[in-house]
């Protein structure tokens, strides 16, 4: 008798919350506070434009060849296609939650024989009888759950944050793969620069071993100087062989980048390889943008919502759940009967309500599991927003140095170039010995090597800063809703 009453009690205020809109199991998700809005401690003097790079990012190296494989990798690597059907995944979940909101309706047919046992109870009854003949049904059957507190439409939030989470996993897989190809493709143009210098060391090294061999048949040198000349061009042929084998590896690994085989050839050495370009700047602005700019930290927010949606579900488990059910359609022993309307059947109901009173501790269970699940991924969201102020705040330091870097290593390599052309004259008018011309030549090697290194590290430095603050990401517009004040309309409506 309590518990009548108690049912009734409850399903009177279950209708009278949802008949007045405030009944919604869980609260309202609310998007995460960003950071401040400071400016980053690296970022140079009026840097903070608040201009972003364009979708294509890349293309403000102004490369010919960097903006073709580009688009190539896009449309080819796997890693793309494979994001691509997580998402779609995704999407298709999100339908099915959203069918639990709409009525259930089935069409059945069926016939069949059936013959019952004379020697029954039930055929004793009938005289000894047995009931015996054909069965035609034809119906519909419909089911429906009424969403009293709401328990559904969080459930339906949840899929659809994790559609739009699946979609920022989309976006961040296409901006890791554009800054692995930047990076791999800079780095092979810095190979092929180094290689450059190392040719043009190498002939320059074949020159001074013949005019050491000739000074040499001359009386003019000894056979010391001719080996140290050999040394030389041969320690610089190994150079270029090593260089070589590493610019075959970074071709392989563009190559698989762009989903074409590593045996492919994509880049060719240009005429004027040993001059690389300088650094394009990366428009920065502020730290607050970071949210409405990486996908990683956007897809963040939207795990963040479903997760807070999930313990509404929970807390829906400890509320009554209403299902309506019926049935109409047509049953005959004969089939020229089967539509008439004799042969008619329907049922309404029942109106079922189902309310726990005892699970042994299960709901409690699973909201306490939805709740630290929830703290989880605001932790999660924490550590990601921290770690992109760190990456940018890298990328920016390493942008400043490197450019101090170069500016310094200039120095050298003009000072190395002329205490080469030094050492040489001098070797030639016999005031000084062939070692001197060794060390040189070194010297201005590695110098020449040097800044080509961190030219090379330079442009590498600018795809950082472009990866950091997202790389010209655009988000949708549901996503970008979610991200800035957490709203979110069902998918279905965009």
């Amino acid at each position: 008798m309590l518990n009548s009453a108690l049912k009734r009690l409850t399903l009177a205020v279950s209708v009278t919350l949802a008949v007045t809109g405030c009944a919604t199991v869980g609260s309202d998700f609310s998007a995460p506070k960003n950071v401040a809005d400071a400016s980053f401690r690296h970022l140079p003097q009026a840097g903070t434009s608040a201009a972003h790079l364009p979708a294509q990012w890349w293309t403000v190296f102004n490369d010919d060849t960097l903006n073709r494989l580009e688009q190539t990798a896009l449309r080819d690597n796997p890693s793309i296609k494979a994001a691509a059907q997580r998402l779609v995944v995704a999407l298709e979940q999100a339908g099915v939650s959203r069918a639990s909101q709409q009525p259930s309706l089935s069409v059945s047919t069926s016939v069949s024989n059936s013959r019952t046992s004379a020697e029954t109870s039930q055929g004793l009854a009938l005289g000894g009888r047995s009931i015996k003949g054909n069965n035609y049904t034809v119906g519909a059957s419909l089911s429906y759950e009424v969403d009293l507190l709401g328990r559904v439409r969080r459930l339906v939030e949840a899929s659809d944050a994790q559609a739009l989470a699946a979609e920022a996993d989309r976006d961040g897989v296409l901006l890791l793969l554009s800054s692995q190809v930047a990076t791999t493709y800079w780095q092979l143009r810095g190979l092929d620069a180094e290689m450059a210098i190392l040719n043009g060391a190498l002939d320059t090294r074949r020159e001074t071993e013949e005019l050491v061999t000739a000074r040499f048949n001359a009386g003019l040198s000894n056979e010391l100087d001719v080996s140290r000349a050999r040394i030389e061009r041969a320690n610089a042929q190994a150079d270029l062989h090593e260089v070589q084998r590493q610019r075959n590896l970074l071709e392989h690994s563009l190559a698989t980048l762009t989903g074409a085989s590593p045996s492919a050839l994509l880049t060719a050495a240009k005429a004027n390889a040993a001059v690389l370009p300088q650094p394009p700047a990366i428009p920065v602005g502020l730290p607050a943008s970071l949210l409405a700019q990486r996908p990683d930290l956007a897809g963040s927010v939207a795990n963040l919502r479903s997760a807070n949606a999930q313990i509404g579900v929970a807390e829906g488990a400890f509320y009554p759940s209403l299902t309506l059910t019926s049935n109409f359609g047509y049953a005959s022993e004969s089939l020229r009967e089967l539509g008439k309307g004799g042969s008619r059947q329907f049922s309404v109901g029942p109106l079922a309500l189902s309310l726990p009173i005892f699970d042994g501790g299960r709901n409690k269970a699973n909201l306490a599991i939805s709740k630290a699940r929830y703290e989880e991924a605001i932790a999660n969201h924490e550590s990601k927003l921290l770690t992109a102020l760190r990456e940018v705040e890298d990328a920016l330091s390493d942008v400043q140095e490197r450019q101090l870097q170069g500016e310094a290593q200039s120095v050298s390599q003009v000072a190395a170039a002329r205490g080469y052309l030094v050492a040489r004259a001098r070797y030639e008018r016999g005031v000084s010995t062939y070692l001197d011309v060794t060390d040189a030549q070194r010297s201005s090697l590695a110098a020449d090597r040097a800044a080509v290194q961190i030219n090379t590290q330079r442009l590498l430095a600018a795809v950082s800063v472009a990866r950091a603050l997202g790389a010209g990401w655009q988000p949708s517009a549901q996503l970008a809703s979610v991200v800035q004040n957490g709203a979110i309309k069902p998918l279905a409506q965009q």
